[in-house]
């Protein structure tokens, strides 16, 4: 059976961190996100995959290639152009996407699966799919519900009792609202939905498509299911979904390397005297990775492989990607470091080498950065409150 992972986004809610790293990518605990989509499509008898790309297009081909080595196969259409020698991206919507590879040559030949390929899920798309045919649909939302405070982050759906989609609001305000069940961004599709795609154009599943085919009174349905979905829209997202892993809250997702104390799990060679740190797990510290004596890290917390925590340092509650050098002192309660930047989890980004916090929180493969004692202490009062 044939499926579509949409790749194309720039993820503009997720940077810092898809400035370098394209949202498919997004390592949790170091397995890029789409790979588990990849699984999970296998699983259920997908095994023919088309995934668009754009915004650095080259990290997704280069990583999952043909998809021999995931037990799929795989190929990828690219949406954009070389201009002055660069490789630009000009997405084309999840729809224009999906119309691009139907006008190259008729890849969908029969129902089809998309998924979003920025979320952890665990579904029975089997399950998903017979519904699907029962009722006769030419598109099928699997939805949940969320409170509804939430509702502003997704595409809300309203449905009659038999599932048929009325109306469809794509991020409503909370009190436009007229559901609370949403859309989670995993589709089935007929072929014949192109028809209502135009062809060479930006056109999008969720504000575009989904309206004109409840206008026209299609046989469009949601399918409600209760399975994990872990969404990583924004940062917050993404330093929740972290969380989630380490307090085993996501069943598909197991937690890598070797557990050597309870909820402390390490990758290879990881530089430290246990006995000397102070350690709360669930934690999860890379290879290669050193702690030195006097450090204090508080889970659920991630420090990414290559990683060099100095003494006196406290990383409680925070994700720490790859080469990151913690330095004396500093304290991170509930923040992301990604190269220069340092997150809060809200989103609020500090940009540490703009800042002149580069002696503090640094790339672990540079030269160790000194400060006078005075600014140091002033400098990493500032972080911490910040």
């Amino acid at each position: 059976m044939k499926a579509m992972v949409l790749a194309a986004g720039k993820g503009t809610r997720v940077r810092p961190i898809t400035y370098t790293i394209p949202k498919p990518m997004i390592p949790i605990l170091q397995k890029p996100v789409m790979e588990f989509l990849l699984e999970l499509l296998r699983q259920h008898g997908f095994t023919e995959i088309m995934v668009n790309v754009s915004h650095l297009a080259n990290e997704i081909e280069s990583y999952f290639r043909d998809g021999q080595r995931f037990g799929v196969q795989i190929a990828y259409s690219f949406e954009g152009r070389i201009i002055d020698g660069e490789l630009v991206g000009q997405a084309l919507g999840s729809a224009g996407g999906m119309k691009r590879i139907q006008d190259f040559s008729p890849f969908f030949d029969d129902t089809f699966v998309v998924l979003c390929g920025d979320a952890l899920i665990d579904l029975d798309l089997t399950a998903a799919v017979k519904f699907h045919k029962e009722k006769g649909a030419i598109a099928t939302i699997v939805s949940k519900t969320v409170p509804m405070e939430e509702v502003s982050s997704y595409g809300v759906v309203v449905t009659d009792e038999e599932g048929r989609v009325k109306a469809f609001q794509e991020k409503p305000s909370v009190e436009d609202a007229l559901s609370n069940c949403i859309n989670t961004g995993i589709y089935i599709f007929e072929p014949e939905v192109l028809d209502y795609v135009p062809s060479d154009e930006e056109f999008d599943i969720g504000s575009q498509l989904f309206p004109k085919l409840v206008e026209m009174g299609a046989p469009f349905y949601a399918v409600p299911m209760e399975f994990e979905w872990v969404d990583i829209g924004k940062v917050p997202d993404y330093w929740h979904a972290i969380r989630a892993v380490l307090q085993g809250d996501v069943k598909n997702v197991q937690i890598p390397g070797k557990e050597i104390a309870p909820g402390i799990y390490t990758g290879l060679n990881v530089s430290a005297n246990w006995d000397k740190v102070n350690i709360q797990g669930p934690v999860y510290i890379g290879g290669m990775t050193h702690i030195e004596d006097g450090a204090t890290i508080i889970g659920p917390t991630m420090i990414g492989p290559n990683c060099w925590i100095c003494s006196g340092a406290v990383v409680d509650n925070s994700v720490i990607f790859d080469y990151s050098r913690l330095g004396p002192g500093v304290r991170l309660v509930d923040k992301l470091v990604y190269g220069r930047y340092c997150v809060d989890k809200t989103g609020a980004t500090i940009d540490v080498q703009a800042a002149s916090l580069d002696w503090l929180i640094t790339d672990a493969r540079q030269e160790v950065p000194t400060q006078p004692p005075a600014e140091r202490q002033a400098i990493a009062e500032l972080l911490k409150n910040s």
